[in-house]
C-alpha cells in the first residue's frame, strides 16, 4: 500500500528535516523528550503524540524545527490549508547537489522532483488526472487473480511448526513481486526491483551528511531509469496489459512526458512496495494482539473491506505527513512564518479521541472510513484500492491456510525501523500451525 500518492500514504525524505530555520520565542512543553527518534516515540508514537495532542496540539519543537498538529481536526484543516506547500525538493537538491558533487545524485533530485507527492497544484492537478487511471478500482479488481497467484506461491513456501519472519518471507516479497509485474516487469528480473527499491529508501530515509550513500543511491536510480525506458519504448511500440502501457495512453489529448514517466514509475516502485509491506506486518501483529478480532475475522471474512480500514487506522505505515510554510499566516492562534516546516501527525489524528471511541481499540467493525491513513485531500494515496485489495489477500490467505498463528517472540523484543516518517517493524517472528 505506499502510504503515498502511489500506494499507502505519503513519502518524505528524511534528509529534509535538516539544516532549516530556527523558530525563536515560541513555546515548549516542559518535561517532554522533544526528540521524534527516541525510543518510546519509535515504539509506541500513539502514546508519544497524545501528549502532545491533549496539552499542546499545535506544537512547536525546538529539537526537530518543526510544528507538530496532532488534533483531528487541525489535521484535516492543515493538509487543506492554502497557505502550506508540498513542494520542497528543490532547496535540497541544491545542497546536496553541491555536497556530493555528483551529476547522478542532481539527476535523482530531478527524478524525485517529480513526484506527485512533492507537487502543488496545476502541475499536481494534471499528473495525478494521468496517474488517476491505473489505480481505478476497476482495473486494480482485474488484477485480482494474478495477485491471489502470488499470495499462494508465497505462502505454499512458509514453513509449518518452526519460527519464520513473515516480513522477511511474505510481506516484503509480495508488494515488491505485484508492482513489478504490474509495470510489466519479466519475472526473471524482478529481484533487480527489489535491489533498486532498497537503494531509493536509503536515498528517501538516508543521513542528509553522507553524500556517499546518496552517490550510491543515485547509481541505483541510474540503473532503474536505464531499464524503464528500456520498457517504456518496448511498450510504446507493443502495448501489453500494464501500467505502463497505459501510462503511455493519452488522455484528453494530454500524456506524461519521458521523465514524468520515470518519475511517476519510480514512485510507483517505491511507493507500493515498503508502505504495504509495513501495513501487512503491522496488520497481522494487531490481530494477534489482539485474538479475539482476529477469531472474529476468521468467522466472518465478509468484514473483511471495514477491517482493513481499522487495521490501517490502528497501527499504519505512516507517523507523519510533511508540508513548508509558504506565506506568513495564523492558525489556531499561533502565527507560522514562510519557510518552517509543519509535521502533520497521522498517528495522533487516528487515535484522537474525540473522533474514534477508544481508539486504542482494535474494533475490527469500526468501519473508520475517515481515518487519515491513506492521507487526506489533493493527495490522498491513489494506490489506496490496491493497498487494500493487497492486505485482505494477503491476510485472508494467512488465516485460510494455518489454523494458529504465534509470536515466535516477546511484544518487547520486537524493534521498529527508527525513521521519522515511516513506521515499520525490522522483522515479525511467527509459528505457523496447519
Amino acid at each position: 500500500m505506499l502510504k503515498s500518492e502511489s500506494g499507502g500514504g505519503e513519502i518524505h525524505p528524511h534528509f529534509l528535516f535538516e539544516k532549516l530555520p530556527t523558530r525563536v520565542g515560541a513555546m515548549t512543553t516542559p518535561v517532554f523528550d522533544e526528540n521524534l527518534m527516541c525510543d518510546f516515540a519509535v515504539r509506541d508514537p500513539y502514546g508519544y503524540f497524545a501528549e502532545l495532542r491533549e496539552n499542546d496540539p499545535i506544537h512547536w519543537n525546538p529539537k526537530h524545527k518543526a510544528w507538530i498538529i496532532t488534533r483531528y481536526d487541525d489535521v484535516t484543516a492543515t493538509i487543506k490549508n492554502p497557505h502550506l506547500t508540498a513542494s520542497r525538493i528543490e532547496p535540497f537538491r541544491q545542497a546536496v547537489s553541491k555536497s556530493a558533487n555528483s551529476p547522478e545524485v542532481d539527476e535523482t533530485f530531478g527524478i524525485l522532483a517529480d513526484w506527485m507527492v512533492f507537487l502543488d497544484p496545476p502541475h499536481h492537478t494534471r499528473m495525478r488526472r494521468l496517474v488517476s487511471r491505473v489505480f481505478a478500482p476497476p482495473v486494480v479488481r482485474a488484477r485480482t487473480q494474478a495477485m491471489t497467484e502470488v499470495v499462494d506461491s508465497l505462502i505454499a513456501e512458509l514453513p509449518v511448526g518452526v519460527p519464520v519472519d513473515i516480513m522477511e518471507s511474505f510481506a516484503a516479497p509480495l508488494p515488491a513481486i505485484v508492482i513489478a509485474q504490474m509495470l510489466g516487469v519479466p519475472p526473471i528480473d524482478r529481484h533487480l526491483f527489489k535491489e533498486w527499491s532498497d537503494l531509493i529508501t536509503a536515498l528517501v530515509f538516508g543521513a542528509y551528511d553522507n553524500p556517499d550513500r546518496f552517490r550510491s543511491a543515485a547509481r541505483g536510480m541510474m540503473e532503474l531509469k536505464n531499464y524503464l525506458l528500456e520498457l517504456i519504448n518496448k511498450f510504446e511500440k507493443n502495448p501489453e496489459d500494464n501500467l505502463i502501457s497505459l501510462l503511455l495512453e493519452h488522455e484528453d489529448g494530454d500524456s506524461l512526458s519521458r521523465d514524468e514517466l520515470i518519475s511517476t514509475c519510480t514512485l510507483l516502485l517505491f511507493g507500493g512496495h515498503e508502505t504495504t509491506t509495513n501495513l501487512i506486518t503491522s496488520g497481522l501483529l494487531a490481530l494477534l494482539d489482539f485474538p479475539e478480532q482476529m477469531a472474529d475475522l476468521r468467522a466472518n471474512p465478509d468484514i473483511f473491506p471495514m477491517a482493513v480500514e481499522e487495521l490501517i487506522r490502528f497501527d499504519g505505515p505512516a507517523r507523519a505527513t510533511v508540508r513548508l510554510v509558504k506565506e506568513d499566516h495564523e492558525y489556531g492562534g499561533v502565527k507560522f512564518t514562510a519557510g518552517e516546516r509543519v509535521f502533520i501527525a497521522n498517528p495522533a489524528a487516528n487515535h484522537d479521541p474525540r473522533v474514534f471511541a477508544n481508539p486504542g481499540q482494535l474494533d475490527l467493525r469500526r468501519n473508520p472510513t475517515n481515518h487519515m491513513g491513506f492521507g487526506f485531500g489533493l493527495h490522498f494515496c491513489l494506490g489506496a484500492p490496491l493497498a487494500r485489495l493487497e492486505v485482505e489477500l494477503a491476510l485472508g490467505a494467512l488465516m485460510n491456510k494455518f489454523s494458529r498463528i504465534e509470536m515466535a517472540c516477546t511484544r518487547e523484543e520486537l524493534s521498529w525501523h527508527p525513521t521519522m516518517l515511516s513506521r515499520g517493524l525490522h522483522k515479525l517472528p511467527v509459528i505457523l500451525h496447519h
